[in-house]
């Protein structure tokens, strides 16, 4: 039973990973965190955070994790091959029809309209991810005792080298690990 839930909630992740990346983050955590409580808040953050330091997507990295952890190495293999294959389906059908309607004006009101739910996906993953960092939890409850100060200074640094010199994100990841190292132990 186990195997055929991985492989239903991950098939409907790749079926819905509309925007990809940080697009899917909400339905990714939806389904994970809130509905089926096979990570905690804490580990799906931290996914996020290990899937910026590996290849590959954020959605195949985690049915790989969530697969491994629920029901060993034959649940990750199928969380995984159920999340890539419902995107292979869609990838396939989806070129055809807008191959054949291209030109169309509604297709383009179309694209305009998923353009703007795919922002509003990321910022709303967004700022669950920094309620989580800064907070330590999604609610963005204001307790001193819970406020992480450490996290605030690096946020401002992480995105003032990314921004004004554009510093190649790898070199960021790996900085802010060895201090997150030394900060935090």
């Amino acid at each position: 039973m186990t195997y055929l839930l991985l492989a239903f909630y991950f098939f409907q992740i790749g079926l819905f990973s509309i925007g990809g990346g940080y697009a899917t983050i909400s339905l990714i955590q939806q389904i994970l965190v809130v509905e089926n409580q096979w990570l905690t808040t804490k580990a799906f953050t931290d996914i996020i955070t290990i899937s910026q330091m590996t290849p590959g997507p954020l959605a195949v990295n985690s049915s790989t994790f969530v697969g491994l952890q629920v029901a060993g190495l034959l649940g990750a293999f199928i969380a995984t091959v159920s999340t890539v294959i419902s995107g292979c389906i869609i990838s396939v059908l989806l070129y055809h029809f807008f191959k054949k309607n291209q030109d169309s004006t509604r297709m383009k009101y179309l694209f305009t309209g998923l353009e703007a739910v795919a922002i509003g996906l990321i910022a709303s993953a967004s700022i669950s991810i920094l309620s989580i960092a800064f907070f330590g939890n999604m609610t963005l409850e204001l307790k001193t005792s819970t406020i992480n100060w450490l996290a605030f200074p690096v946020f401002i640094g992480v995105l003032f080298a990314l921004r004004k010199w554009r510093i190649n994100p790898i070199w960021i990841l790996i900085t802010t690990g060895i201090l997150g190292f030394f900060l935090y132990t």
